[in-house]
């Protein structure tokens, strides 16, 4: 600063070769700017001037308060940290120098302002001229080592799909063979002579600095050592840039390292390649892990006893019901079942599904009486990893499962009260969170709801919600007690009987009239489900025929006008659960050692007791039984 120039005169300003500006501190107002400060922004200077400071750096303000302090208080100040927006959009980054203007009083002051990226361009352009004028014979020297290199290798060089390059001492570039300059994206000419780490090595793959002393390219000729690196980032001349793989090795003349040659190579398909196999892998393991959970709850399905697999009957209630299930399977709508405890509700519920447009997908089953009730929201949401104590793992739940298909809540009177309002929500969004998980997930789930309590007495006594009730009320079909369908009382005996005979391995039995009228003239309080026991019992102790005089037994004739409840003590031999299964199990190591331990097959133990093979196997492995234990050992 001259100091014949008045302050108040600013004509000086734009004599400077750099963009300038003249700001007062106190009042955060420019007082003159250059035209190189216009020509930087892409502005006219003009429209600067009386203009506050603080503007041009509207997101760096608390920055340029502690850089305008420091430099009133020094008299001068530098920083790198600083960068304006050009009329076109793009960013300039600067490099500021500031000094005080005037006496120790004076709150104005001058700043220089660079663009760091023009700063760079000449810098490297000097060093250039500066190499070609200061070293031409060094340069030769190399020039003449590496073109020997070059001249041994051409053919490899211009064969290889990898990059490689070479630098001298100094990380000037010596050579580059085709594949090198295809991936950069630079020619060979525009290469040569500069440092290559500048050029394409220059920052990380988050475009953080990447400074040229930590660069393991230069390490290896530094520490005259060879360098591999499995992963770092290269950028093209268009700005992209691309994860590479590369190898430095240092070349020596004499014993002393003179440059490096650096083979390196385009990782981004196998990158790729790695990111979608990671990604199926976790969708197989997600699929696997439902799949898992859905053939775990469907063997449990499977494991249960049903009691029967169609609807049987001539009666008109029994026609009635399967009227109704054709009328409502079709559609979406949720379906309330009631019925007394063993008339088949959820035959009627897979019967729904089965005729619907969802039989594809699973009907998952939850028995509501039966869940915990600090185990509800898990049970039907499903919970994540840590979510508390004892999730040591992901789990999905019976909504989740149920995504396409059907989900059966059987009892679902059962619901503690303060619990039914989380399961409203589901059913009227379709959509929950697992426990401990903030994401939302949606589901196509059709709920078909079955118990033997009056819900509607209880919605009256306030112990179950009203709101529930009516949604899932939207079809109603009852199950009727089979006292009140004697009708079809003859078919479903027959049928037990016959799958008890084929069960027990026993020979065909058939009903008598007397028979029949014995069974229609009892209650039946236990339903179709106590009309199977009775009858499994029946060929359980049968001598070669039926006998179905139940006087005195728990199933006795009485009138079905009595309503009396059935005696609950047989007159005879009766059999303990264990002592079935003890006998059952005795019945196939018989058939196991008439088959020599063999399973299939016309002469095998499935065959001989008149079941298919899998069940027979289903049933050994139930019962803890090894057939290979019964196989004959040749001597």
């Amino acid at each position: 600063m001259h100091p014949e120039h008045p302050v108040n005169n600013h004509a000086w300003i734009d004599h400077l070769p750099e963009a300038a500006l003249l700001v007062d501190a106190a009042q955060d107002l420019i007082v003159a700017a250059n035209s190189a400060m216009g020509r930087l922004m892409g502005i006219d200077r003009q429209s600067l001037k009386s203009t506050p400071c603080t503007r041009l750096f509207a997101d760096q303000r608390p920055q340029l308060i502690a850089f305008t302090e420091e430099t009133l208080f020094r008299s001068h100040g530098w920083s790198r940290d600083f960068m304006v927006k050009h009329r076109d959009g793009h960013t300039v980054e600067l490099e500021i120098s500031a000094s005080r203007v005037g006496e120790a009083e004076s709150q104005e002051l001058l700043l220089l302002l660079r663009d760091r990226r023009q700063l760079r361009t000449l810098r490297e352009r000097h060093d250039a001229n500066h190499y070609h004028r200061g070293g031409l014979l060094e340069w030769r020297r190399v020039e003449e080592l590496f073109k020997d290199m070059e001249r041994e290798n051409q053919l490899i060089l211009h064969a290889v799909g990898e990059g490689i390059y070479g630098v001298d001492a100094e990380g000037r570039t010596t050579f580059a063979n085709p594949a090198a300059e295809r991936m950069l994206g630079w020619r060979i000419d525009e290469l040569m002579g500069r440092v290559i780490h500048r050029v394409v090595h220059h920052s990380h793959e988050d475009g953080s600095l990447y400074p040229l002393k930590e660069c393991p390219i230069y390490a290896a000729f530094r520490d005259a050592s060879i360098k591999r690196v499995g992963e770092d980032w290269f950028w093209r001349k268009d700005g992209t840039g691309f994860p590479v793989e590369y190898t430095s090795t240092p070349i020596l003349d004499n014993g002393h390292p003179v440059g490096a040659v650096v083979v390196f190579r385009d990782i981004s398909p196998r990158l790729q390649a790695q990111k979608e196999l990671q990604k199926a892998l976790e969708e197989v393991e997600s699929l696997k892990h439902r799949l898992e959970m859905e053939n775990a709850y469907l063997q449990e399905e499977l494991s249960a006893e049903y009691h029967f697999h169609e609807i049987f009957g001539q009666s008109d209630a029994i026609k009635a019901i399967v009227r109704r299930i054709g009328m409502v399977a079709p559609t979406d709508a949720n379906v309330l079942v009631t019925g007394e405890s063993g008339t088949g509700k959820e035959l009627i519920a897979r019967a729904i599904h089965q005729s619907s447009t969802r039989r594809d997908r699973p009907v998952i089953r939850v028995n509501c009486a039966a869940i915990p009730k600090d185990l509800f929201e898990s049970e039907f949401f499903g919970h994540i990893r840590g979510a508390f104590t004892g999730a040591v793992s992901d789990r999905v739940g019976r909504f989740e499962l149920a995504d396409g298909g059907t989900l059966f809540l059987d009892e679902v009177g059962e619901i503690p009260l303060e619990l039914q309002g989380k399961l409203l929500r589901v059913l009227q969004d379709q959509q929950f969170e697992r426990v401990g998980e903030n994401h939302t997930r949606a589901v196509d789930v059709r709920v078909i709801a079955a118990t033997n309590r009056d819900l509607k007495a209880e919605v009256q006594a306030k112990t179950f919600r009203e709101d529930l009730y009516f949604r899932l009320n939207v079809f109603p079909i009852e199950s009727v007690p089979l006292r009140r369908r004697q009708e079809d009382i003859p078919i479903l005996a027959q049928e037990f009987l016959n799958r008890a005979c084929q069960k027990f391995n026993r020979p065909p039995l058939a009903l008598k009239e007397g028979d029949v009228e014995t069974l229609k003239a009892y209650h039946w309080p236990g339903n179709v489900r106590e009309l199977e026991n009775v009858i499994e019992r029946q060929v359980i102790t049968a001598d070669g025929h039926l006998d179905l005089d139940l006087a005195g037994s728990d199933s006795s004739a009485r009138p079905v006008t009595a309503q009396a409840p059935p005696a609950r003590h047989y007159q005879g031999d009766l059999m303990t659960e264990r002592e079935l299964r003890e006998l059952e199990k005795q019945n196939l190591t018989r058939a196991l050692t008439m088959s020599a331990g063999r399973v299939f097959g016309d002469d095998g133990a499935a065959a001989l007791l008149g079941v298919k093979p899998t069940t027979l196997t289903s049933r050994l492995k139930k019962l803890k039984i090894e057939a290979r234990q019964f196989q004959v050992r040749q001597n």
